[in-house]
C-alpha cells in the first residue's frame, strides 16, 4: 500500500496527536510492501523534506500559526500531488486546512479520518468551519476514534455513527518494558517518606493543573511533580507558593519514562473536552501506576477505569480530587492493586502489534473495495 498520513504538525512538535501519527507512520511502514509518506506543516518558516524512521516527512512552509492552525499555501499543492500517489489517505483531525485540501483536490482514493477531538476553543470560527467539516465527514469512507466516548461526546460524529470504528491508541510496549529507568523523582524528594504524585502535560487551560494545585493544599504526606511547560507556568508557580511542588519543565523521553516508573500516583485532572484521551495515562499504567482521572464525556475515563485501575473524579471538583489523592496516598495496598490492574489492561488492550494489524487490515479492505468498484 501507498499510505499518506496528513496532520498539522509532526515531532519534534510536542502533542498527543503528533505522538500518534509518528507511531502510525513508523508501524505501517514496517509491514511488507507498504510505503508511507507524511504531509504536515511547519509552525513557521520554509518547507523541508526529511526521512525519519524510513518514512518521508514533507513539512510545508507556513507564514505562522493562527488559532492553533498553520497557514500554508504550499500545503494545497503538495496535497494534490501526493493524493494522486496514494492508495489511501488518513487525515488526523481537527485541522481545517486538510478538510479544504481534500475537498478541493477531488482525490479518488479511500479517505480515513482519525478523529482525535472536536474543535473546542474556537467557537466563532467553528460556525464558519462547520459546513466544511460536515462535508468532509460525508466524504470520508471511515472514521476512526480511540474510544466510544469520542463518538458519544462529539457534536458531529453521532450523525456518522455507521462510519465509525473504535480502535484505541496503541502503545509500543517494547519502548517501555525493556527500558532501564532511574529514580528521577525520588532524587528530588524533600522527604524520602512522602508519596510521589505525578502530572505530565502542557500547562494550558484544559489540563486542570490549577485545580490539582488547589486540591494539593489539603493533601498530607505527598509531594507533587509537574512535568511540562506552557503559558500558565508563571501563574501556576505563584499558585503553588510554599506547597511541596516540583516544576520539572520539559523532560527528555528517557527522563519522562523514569518519572512515570518512579511515581506512586499519576494524576490527569483535565477539565475540558479538549482532553480527548490522555495517552499519558497509558504511559503511567504500563509501569503499574494507579491513575486519577476525571469523568469527562470524552475518552479519558475509558482509558483508566474507576475503582479498577485507579479513581475517577468529577472535573473541577477540588474536594473530590483531594480525597482521591489522599485515599491512594494512605493505602499502599490499594495502589498496588490498581497498579497491577492498570499494567494488565495496557498489555491486553493497547499492544501496538495487535492494534496496528487491525488498522493495516482496515486500510487494505477499503483499497480492495475501491478497486472492485
Amino acid at each position: 500500500m501507498r499510505i499518506l498520513e496528513v496532520n498539522k504538525f509532526y515531532p519534534p512538535h510536542i502533542g498527543g496527536i503528533e505522538t500518534v501519527i509518528a507511531q502510525r507512520a513508523k508501524s505501517l511502514s514496517q509491514f511488507p510492501g507498504n510505503e508511507v509518506k507524511v504531509l504536515v506543516c511547519q509552525e513557521k518558516g520554509r518547507g523541508m523534506t526529511e526521512i525519519i524512521n524510513g518514512v518521508e516527512i514533507i513539512r510545508c512552509g507556513s507564514i505562522g500559526t493562527y488559532f492553533s492552525c498553520p497557514v500554508s499555501f504550499s500545503f494545497f499543492r503538495e496535497f494534490r500531488k501526493l493524493s494522486q500517489w496514494a492508495d489511501i489517505i488518513e487525515f488526523h483531525t481537527p485541522f481545517p486546512l486538510e478538510d479544504v485540501a481534500c475537498l478541493l483536490s477531488g482525490c479518488k482514493c479511500p479517505v480515513v479520518i482519525s478523529w482525535h477531538s472536536d474543535v473546542i476553543k474556537q467557537k466563532k470560527l467553528l460556525m464558519l468551519y462547520k459546513p466544511i467539516l460536515k462535508k468532509f465527514l460525508r466524504r470520508a469512507d471511515c472514521i476512526i476514534t480511540a474510544t466510544q466516548g469520542h463518538i458519544d461526546s462529539s457534536a458531529f460524529l453521532p450523525e456518522f455513527r455507521e462510519k465509525c470504528r473504535v480502535i484505541p491508541y496503541p502503545v509500543e510496549l517494547s519502548d517501555y518494558l525493556h527500558f532501564t529507568t532511574r529514580p528521577l523523582l525520588t532524587e528530588k524528594l524533600t522527604d524520602k517518606h512522602h508519596v510521589k504524585v505525578l502530572f505530565v502535560g502542557r500547562l494550558v487551560y484544559y489540563k486542570g493543573a490549577d485545580i490539582l494545585l488547589k486540591a494539593f493544599r489539603n493533601v498530607r504526606n505527598c509531594e507533587l511533580f509537574l512535568c511540562g511547560t506552557g503559558i500558565l507556568e508563571p501563574e501556576l508557580k505563584k499558585l503553588a507558593g510554599q506547597l511541596p511542588v516540583h516544576f520539572l519543565g520539559s523532560l527528555s523521553d528517557d527522563d519522562l519514562k523514569s518519572a512515570f516508573a518512579d511515581c506512586d500516583i499519576f494524576v490527569l485532572p483535565s477539565v475540558e473536552n479538549a482532553e480527548a484521551f490522555g495517552i499519558v495515562q497509558q504511559e503511567a499504567m504500563i509501569y503499574g501506576k494507579p491513575v486519577i482521572n476525571t469523568s469527562l464525556p470524552t475518552g479519558v475515563p475509558y482509558v483508566s477505569l474507576h475503582q479498577k485501575t485507579g479513581l475517577t473524579v468529577p472535573p473541577r471538583n477540588i474536594p473530590a480530587l483531594t480525597n482521591a489523592i489522599q485515599k491512594l496516598a494512605d493505602s499502599p495496598e490499594l495502589r498496588v492493586q490498581y497498579g497491577r490492574n492498570a499494567r494488565k489492561r495496557v498489555l491486553e488492550q493497547y499492544d501496538s502489534n495487535v492494534i496496528m494489524q487491525k488498522i493495516e487490515e482496515l486500510f487494505r479492505d477499503f483499497i480492495i473495495k475501491y478497486r472492485k468498484d
